[in-house]
């Protein structure tokens, strides 16, 4: 097993997928808890659109995909914000607005449109070293919004005293939503687009049903997050399946554990 580590492919699978689920794992937690958890396809469905777009234009996918998709984010925010709508109901209307861009920027794009799919479906395994540098950058932004975790967290917890408190809790939420899409598109290369919501929730899901605080919460989801790509990835390698479904498989293995656990836990 061991003698996979020899090929660059697979060791830049497993730094892209940790510095992924490193990311993940920070996000994730106030995703679950301020019940967005449509919010990650949401944002993949807009990373759709984005690199659609980048296809069209006839440049790097992701690049475009990156500022088309924070658009998106912060048109989420701003209509829940400026009307009663619920965020789901938000999220469900940008998320068929992206989808038909993206089809018709497909159609209209010459040539065969095929290469598509290595973003719907994600290819783990075919990340190159810019898709390496790329995530590092993201990961300093992650490392960039670390003094904004506390602020995030009490907003998560007690929006209305935070804002009694005169917390900027608009503006946070923006800067959050933004960082989140900035994971999604990226997300996009190692997962796809159908996938990449499980790396925000099924991990803090899991961590949701293990701890009652929420610093505990995080570092489970980093555990179940990382434990999910080093294992994920072995599995794959071992009986020849896609990398990106069989990271998902071990995490939902993770939340079924989780699951049992706390039915035990409280039976006993």
């Amino acid at each position: 097993m061991l003698e996979m580590m020899a090929f660059p492919f697979m060791q830049r699978a497993f730094l892209g997928g940790i510095l992924i689920a490193l990311m993940a794992s920070f996000y994730g937690p106030f995703i679950v808890q301020r019940r967005l958890a449509f919010l990650g396809s949401g944002l993949a469905h807009g990373a759709f659109g984005g690199v659609a777009l980048g296809m069209f234009l006839g440049q790097e996918p992701l690049l475009v995909a990156i500022p088309f998709t924070v658009l998106v984010a912060v048109a989420i925010v701003w209509v829940r914000s400026k009307t009663d709508l619920e965020a789901d109901t938000a999220i469900g209307v940008f998320i068929s607005l992206s989808m038909a861009l993206g089809i018709i920027f497909l159609y209209l794009r010459e040539g065969n449109a095929s290469d598509a799919t290595t973003y719907l479906f994600g290819s783990i395994l075919a990340l190159n070293n810019y898709d390496i540098y790329l995530s590092l950058v993201a990961l300093l932004g992650c490392l960039a919004s670390v003094p904004l975790w506390s602020r995030w967290a009490y907003a998560t917890f007690d929006e209305t005293l935070a804002r009694v408190d005169r917390h900027a809790v608009m503006r946070d939420e923006y800067i959050l939503l933004v960082s989140v899409a900035m994971l999604v598109v990226i997300s996009v290369k190692i997962v796809g687009i159908l996938l990449v919501s499980a790396f925000l929730v099924i991990p803090a899901a899991c961590a949701r049903l293990l701890s009652r605080r929420f610093v505990h919460m995080m570092w489970w989801t980093l555990l179940v997050n990382t434990g999910g790509v080093v294992v994920g990835l072995l599995a794959s390698y071992a009986i020849n399946v896609p990398s990106g479904p069989a990271i998902i498989l071990v995490q939902s293995a993770a939340f079924g554990l989780a699951f049992l656990y706390q039915r035990f836990a409280r039976s006993a």
